[in-house]
């Protein structure tokens, strides 16, 4: 499921960044997000981890311990503590429970997160979920024997047991694999690993503080205690207290400690543990029980039935025939042992489901999905033989009606009845939860579409208009005009541009001009200066405005440079030599501001404008004419500069004017901003 993947993510991310999970993302070749729900291939996990171990150079079995730990919070943050907290009392009861609250709530949400923590994987209800069988060992430590499909996952388990025992029970442990073989017991091979799990107390700091800063209080306290004790007494609530421990490791504590667990404060009476007390002879008939009791079956070591109640009966009437044996009638569906007593016996802490076999049953079921009992089984040492306690898998009233039962059929008592009916509000709240997150992740992608989209048009927004002007349009604020009192402005134009649109097609004006624009639009990113607009073969740029900078005169002359080397490379379709432009610059002070909200422009205004316009038309081919003003302010920035002298200007009488030769510094892959 795609809760497995989200939280791999969540870990690399919070440890490592969301680059490096973009990077070991795409090495895996798999998506940015995953449905919670959705059912993802075995390898798409495996490739994530894969690639983890390569990209963060950190062996595969460190990795899966760490996503371990990290699952157990991801399940803790996603509100599901509470629930795990129940499983059991100390951690030998947390793992025994295990397989048993996988199986009840195997088809709720909840239980599809915790299926997940307990069995590291998630799996597909059609796949066989791995087991746990935990054994207390007489030094206080255990075994747990792992079973499972899927080989070299089992280094994520000392990860969670080991979160769970630090959270839950206040304990650190470690665990050691200390056989890993092919299991043959289980149907198909199957991976078994044996942990060795040791454990020991972990005190908070605050504890540990008052246990050093008091020891010597304590001492006398002990041993004015065991003085007013009986060792016979002391012996015998040592010994219950001992079999009723939070922890199922024994640790070692002190005899004050243990003091305080045996005295009843206020009272000071010995508390001598809960004694069940059992009737000398069983108070019930047997019609009574196994009316009371409607799934119930008690068999031998030989399988043989002795007793089955009379709901079971009913479905498999073969159960009538005491004596009968039993795996001729069902097969074990989990855990996946031989039908045998001995099998039945080693994993008798797990939950049993049995399912009826076809060819036994009655002509009238056998079109039906087979009936299924999970249950508990208990070994009665007396009578040597097994009692299994079973309830009809059922999970909705649609499996109900598939195989024509009724709820009358299952006992008042029995929770099942109450599974059914609130597992068909909990589907219907799944469905709904599925479709809300496939909306979610609908609109995230589309959200992404639009951002992107928003991203081109704020380019294209931003090199019609200043970006600081665009974003003020946006905002629906009024632009102010601004003036400017020194700026440089540069036009530019193609030589005998007429003439080569006289006896060109349009097409391969738009072709020319394209490509020589191309090649202008680069430098003005290159030496930051603002292109104003473009008509026809005219190109206008201004260096100080928007932004006012003073070395504006330099940067439009390095463009005006870079401008008569580019122009260079775009033929004339004319002649198939390169163009020629003219190039006029001018410095002083503009007025410049928005003009239209159709299609708003920013425009200078000024007789700067007209005089650099002038420079241009006045201009010679392949040079750069300066007016006065901008020689003024170039002269001493290592540019060469030749004088023109005095010309006329139509509409501004004589004028002194200069050329711009080159930059003596700047070489021309520096103009054109070549590496």
């Amino acid at each position: 499921y795609g809760f497995i993947n989200t939280c791999l993510k969540s870990l690399v991310v919070e440890k490592y960044g969301e680059e490096t999970w973009e990077k070991l993302r795409l090495q895996a070749g798999v998506q940015d997000s995953f449905l919670t729900f959705e059912v993802y291939k075995d390898e798409i996990t495996m490739q994530l981890v894969d690639k983890a171990c390569k990209v963060l150079g950190v062996p595969a079995d460190l990795v899966l311990r760490e996503f371990g730990k990290y699952f157990f919070e991801f399940c803790k943050r996603s509100g599901y503590d509470h629930m795990l907290r129940t499983l059991g009392g100390n951690l030998y009861e947390f793992i025994e429970n295990l397989d048993a609250l996988h199986s009840y709530l195997s088809l709720s949400y909840q239980a599809k997160m915790l299926r997940v923590l307990f069995v590291c994987l998630f799996f597909p209800q059609e796949m066989n979920a791995p087991s746990f069988r935990v054994e207390k060992n007489e030094d206080g430590s255990m075994h747990l024997h792992y079973y499972s499909d899927r080989r070299g996952l089992c280094h994520i388990v000392p990860g969670i047991i080991g979160a769970a025992a630090l959270d839950f029970f206040n304990i650190e442990i470690s665990m050691k694999i200390v056989n890993q073989t092919e299991e043959e017991e289980r149907t198909g091979k199957k991976e078994h690993i044996v942990f060795l799990v040791t454990q020991n107390p972990v005190f908070p700091c605050k504890e540990r503080n008052k246990f050093s800063s008091s020891s010597q209080c304590l001492v006398d306290s002990e041993k004015q205690s065991e003085s007013q004790l009986n060792k016979e007494d002391l012996e015998k609530a040592k010994n219950t207290t001992g079999d009723r421990g939070n922890s199922v490791c024994p640790v070692k504590k002190s005899h004050w400690k243990t003091l305080r667990g045996i005295i009843a404060l206020g009272k000071g009476k010995l508390l001598r543990g809960f004694d069940p007390v059992y009737p000398k002879s069983l108070w019930i008939d047997t019609k009574t029980f196994c009316n009371g009791l409607p799934f119930h079956m008690v068999f031998d070591k030989e399988l043989r039935v002795k007793q089955a109640g009379v709901s079971i009966q009913k479905i498999v009437p073969g159960l009538q025939t005491m004596g009968i044996s039993l795996d001729q009638y069902f097969r074990i569906v989990h855990p996946e042992v031989p039908f045998t007593i001995s099998s039945i016996q080693k994993f008798i802490n797990s939950q049993f489901v049995f399912q009826t076999r076809r060819e036994m049953m009655p002509e009238s079921w056998k079109q039906r999905p087979m009936l299924e009992l999970r249950g508990q089984m208990m070994w009665m040492e007396s009578l040597q033989c097994m009692l299994y306690l079973c309830s009809p898998l059922l999970r909705t009233l649609h499996e109900l009606e598939e195989r024509q039962m009724h709820i009358a059929d299952i006992a008042p008592h029995d929770v099942t009845r109450d599974l059914i009916l609130l597992n068909q509000q909990r589907l219907a709240e799944m469905e709904l939860s599925n479709q809300l997150e496939r909306k979610k992740e609908e609109l995230r992608i589309l959200s992404k579409h639009l951002e992107e989209e928003k991203k081109k048009t704020e380019a294209l927004l931003y090199a019609m208009l200043p970006q600081h002007v665009a974003n003020q349009l946006k905002e629906g604020k009024r632009v102010e005009a601004g003036e400017f009192q020194e700026c440089t402005i540069l036009f530019s134009d193609v030589v005998t541009f007429t003439n080569i649109c006289a006896q060109c097609e349009p097409i391969q004006i738009v072709l020319m001009l394209n490509s020589m624009y191309l090649r202008f639009d680069r430098l003005t990113t290159v030496h930051d200066v603002y292109k104003v607009e473009t008509i026809g073969d005219a190109y206008m740029v201004v260096g100080g405005v928007p932004v006012p900078v003073p070395t504006h005169a330099e940067r439009v002359a390095n463009f005006a440079l870079g401008m008569i080397i580019a122009a260079k490379g775009v033929q004339n379709p004319v002649s198939g030599n390169p163009i020629q432009i003219r190039v006029g610059i001018h410095t002083g002070p503009v007025l410049a501001g928005v003009v239209g909200e159709k299609m708003p422009r920013y425009c200078l205004f000024g007789d700067t404008v007209n005089i650099a316009s002038r420079m241009e038309s006045h201009g010679v081919p392949s040079k750069i004419h300066l007016s006065s003003s901008a020689y003024k302010c170039l002269k001493y920035k290592n540019f060469e500069i030749t004088e023109r002298g005095e010309i006329e200007v139509k509409g501004k009488g004589k004028m002194h004017t200069y050329f711009l030769i080159r930059n003596k510094t700047a070489t021309e892959n520096e103009i054109m901003g070549r590496p």
